[in-house]
């Protein structure tokens, strides 16, 4: 199998294990990734996810160019918005919280899935690049739409134009990053995330995350103004009460997601 899948204790983990290939992506895992996140929409009970890839050369190296899949580069863009943008660059619908453990080179397909994340995570020898227009190709997957929308505009058209790899600690700067580690401190910084996630409320998040990419590009009294089921649902929800009851009590909240 191209993608290991497996959940405890609340946490989901998606590793992309393609290691001989520096785990680039070709259809068969693309479907499976897809899969894997139809799940995760669908479980309650997940509550955080933390996306990786397999060894320590690559989080992903992007599209496998050695896969035939027969599709145009014309009917691969219409395929993406037709079968409902379920790639995680897209995809609009999830709204549990994304951890991106980014172990080494994320490159086009690859950074794409990255900014598809809440949160990254990256090694120190972590490099990021959008290489496609050097191959003839294009960031399809979410990069020309939503990498200038992440970073400076003029950073992001540089990347793409040039296809350069980008250093962790300057894609930190650009403040597309949100903790540069060593290599050896990867595993232990993620977790420190995944803790705090999970001490916070569930509901909570998923309102946070909703509201956040629904709105991004609203005026902010409009933006103030949507309402989304997630917003609703976590300030009328029994963890609301909860969450105010043990802090009163000096004692940590027991989430029920509901």
């Amino acid at each position: 199998m191209s993608v290991r899948f497996t959940v405890k204790d609340h946490v989901a983990r998606v590793t992309i294990d393609r290691p001989d290939r520096m785990n680039a992506m070709d259809g068969a895992t693309q479907t499976r990734l897809a899969e894997i996140w139809d799940e995760i929409e669908a479980t309650p009970a997940i509550r955080c996810v933390v996306l990786t890839g397999s060894g320590d050369r690559a989080f992903s190296a992007g599209a496998d160019l050695k896969d035939d899949s027969g599709m145009s580069g014309v009917d691969y863009w219409k395929d993406i918005s037709a079968t409902g943008f379920r790639r995680l660059a897209l995809r609009g619908t999830l709204t549990t919280p994304v951890i991106a453990r980014v172990n080494g080179l994320a490159l086009g397909g690859g950074l794409e899935m990255a900014m598809g994340c809440d949160i990254i995570i990256a090694a120190e020898t972590a490099r990021f690049g959008l290489p496609e227009a050097k191959v003839g190709r294009l960031p399809l997957d979410g990069g020309m739409v939503t990498l200038p929308r992440l970073i400076p505009r003029t950073i992001a058209v540089g990347m793409m134009m040039t296809g350069r790899m980008h250093s962790a600690a300057q894609m930190a700067a650009h403040g597309l990053v949100n903790a540069v580690v060593p290599a050896a401190a990867l595993d232990d910084e993620v977790d420190r995330w995944v803790a705090d996630i999970l001490a916070a409320a569930p509901l909570s998040l998923k309102a946070i995350k909703a509201t956040v990419r629904q709105t991004a590009e609203m005026p902010v009294h409009d933006a103030y103004s949507h309402e989304t089921p997630e917003l609703i649902a976590a300030l009328g929800s029994e963890d609301a009460g909860e969450g105010v009851a043990a802090f009163r009590e000096k004692r940590a909240p027991v989430w029920r997601g509901k």
